[in-house]
């Protein structure tokens, strides 16, 4: 089971569309989280072993475990996978996924003490829409992200949220804001009783609430808190929390 680890990760690599610039576009959303994750994990890493100066698509096995080498005939496989790829970097995180798998299955032990699986958040949105290209800004063709440094990655929210049916409920189009509806007040230690987005797209604005559908649907609720209606039905709330809301509700009904 072990040497299937490098395997399944180059399999996975295999079946991504590179190229595929409308699945980047629809999934833009959980692409950025998947890459803001995907940064902060590597930060961690990173300043574990001193390696701030290769942050952040780097090969991080190779600064945990020098001598960890990726099989010869996976290596080559990975290489004709990779071939025509751009930019450098990416094809450096693609052998760093594998040779993590590598490492991963050589049973060693890891600090507990940093983030899980670095690349999964990176393997992820690859597989949401193909890869990045890094100018001024990070460019997910789709969404625009700042680099940010080290220390900036490592202070950012963790988001541990990576199921498929959370991440494909984050992509809406649109400027989007996330509310908890709270009933009384802000929510409490038992969460929020539902969470709402406000999309604004085209001029357009779409109110929508999460159901127990586990899908959005349109709802008065925002807007019956608006001012001279219940203003205390509401608390505006980040896309993480409202992705930690919905996979506990994906969770709930499986």
């Amino acid at each position: 089971m072990a040497d299937d680890l490098p395997l399944l990760v180059l399999e996975r690599l295999r079946a991504i569309d590179w190229n595929d610039d409308s699945a980047a576009y629809e999934h833009a959303n959980s692409r950025a989280l998947l890459m803001r994750e995907y940064l902060r994990r590597a930060a961690g890493w990173a300043r574990a072993y001193r390696a701030e100066e290769s942050w952040p698509f780097f090969d991080i096995a190779e600064h945990v475990t020098p001598g960890v080498r990726t099989p010869s005939d996976v290596a080559t496989e990975l290489e004709a996978v990779l071939t025509g790829l751009a930019p450098s970097s990416l094809k450096k995180t693609c052998r760093g996924a594998v040779r993590w798998a590598v490492l991963r299955g050589a049973g060693g032990e890891l600090p507990r003490d940093l983030p899980d699986d670095p690349y999964e958040p990176l393997l992820l949105m690859y597989e949401r829409g193909g890869g990045y290209f890094v100018e001024e800004f990070i460019d997910l063709d789709g969404a625009m992200l700042r680099l940010g440094t080290v220390e900036s990655n490592l202070s950012a929210r963790p988001f541990r949220t990576l199921a498929p049916a959370t991440l494909d409920a984050l992509d809406a189009e649109g400027e989007i804001t996330y509310f908890a509806r709270t009933g009384e007040g802000h929510p409490g230690a038992g969460g929020p009783r539902g969470i709402v987005r406000r999309r604004v797209d085209d001029g357009r604005t779409y109110d929508e609430a999460f159901t127990h559908d586990l899908r959005w649907e349109p709802t008065d609720h925002l807007r019956l808190c608006e001012p001279g209606h219940d203003e205390s039905g509401r608390a505006g709330i980040t896309e993480i929390e409202a992705a930690a809301f919905i996979e506990l509700a994906v969770v709930g009904t499986a």
